[in-house]
């Protein structure tokens, strides 16, 4: 995609958001989103585009830590509770509860044990959110091992990215195939029909930034909604279901 096109796309989308919100305050509407995905596959870029031009007293990004000492000693959800939105607010978590599905399990910052718990109440969590008639959608994007250690590299040199380089991202490279393997038991067990994964082919971050801001505002309702500038690619934003694999939006 051209910049010129790109940027015209990204003006329109960001437009639609801005008419979204102006529904979420008038009717305080509850929104969640989760951003998950391989390190440097773009989360921090995704969700910049999303709320750059929201009002941010009614957007809020959500980007925790590591666990505190009484986050440890706590029930898991417990510290991402009060994060989440009261209505009239969008919240966007940069990475969520879902850590444990992903670098808590394979880094071992948590037991067998507390990783298969989380496993069988995330269900119930995320039911309650649904049922609380909170929007709640759950982006998961995916890279190849080639694009993130090019982008790794590139972060290592530029100055103004340094500071999204972490010890973990050091070990990305290296537990690459087990980071896969957590991934797909995550989609497997988590990707439920009330609070389905959907993935983002994200090699192209332009392509992938557009195709899920017009998924998004496709998925939802708001007045004097634009639907013909909301048709997305399917091979760049795809619902979770094996053909996500065979069409290559996930590697392995």
């Amino acid at each position: 995609m051209k910049k010129k096109e790109y940027n015209e796309e990204l003006y329109r989308l960001q437009v639609e958001l801005v008419k979204f919100q102006k529904e979420v305050i008038k009717k305080n509407l509850k929104v969640c989103i989760i951003f998950e995905g391989r390190d440097a596959a773009g989360k921090d870029g995704m969700i910049k585009r999303f709320t750059e031009h929201l009002s941010p007293r009614d957007a809020r990004v959500v980007a925790l830590g590591k666990p505190s000492d009484i986050d440890k000693k706590s029930w898991y959800f417990q510290r991402y509770v009060p994060e989440l939105p009261i209505g009239g607010e969008m919240v966007f978590f940069n990475r969520s509860w879902y850590n444990r599905a992903g670098v808590e399990k394979v880094m071992n910052f948590c037991t067998q044990k507390e990783y298969e718990n989380f496993m069988k109440e995330v269900g119930n969590f995320e039911h309650l959110l649904v049922n609380a008639e909170m929007i709640f959608i759950k982006y998961y994007l995916d890279i190849s091992k080639e694009e993130q250690e090019k982008r790794l590299k590139e972060r290592k040199k530029d100055p103004l990215k340094q500071w999204k380089l972490s010890p973990i991202d050091e070990q990305a490279q290296k537990h690459w195939k087990a980071y896969s393997n957590a991934r797909d038991e995550m989609f497997n067990k988590t990707s439920f029909v009330f609070a389905p994964w959907y993935v983002v082919h994200s090699d192209d971050k332009k392509a992938a930034r557009i195709n899920t801001l017009k998924h998004f505002l496709s998925q939802v309702d708001y007045k004097d909604k634009n639907k013909e500038c909301l048709r997305f690619d399917h091979n760049v934003v795809c619902l979770f279901d094996e053909s996500c694999y065979t069409k290559g939006l996930i590697y392995k």
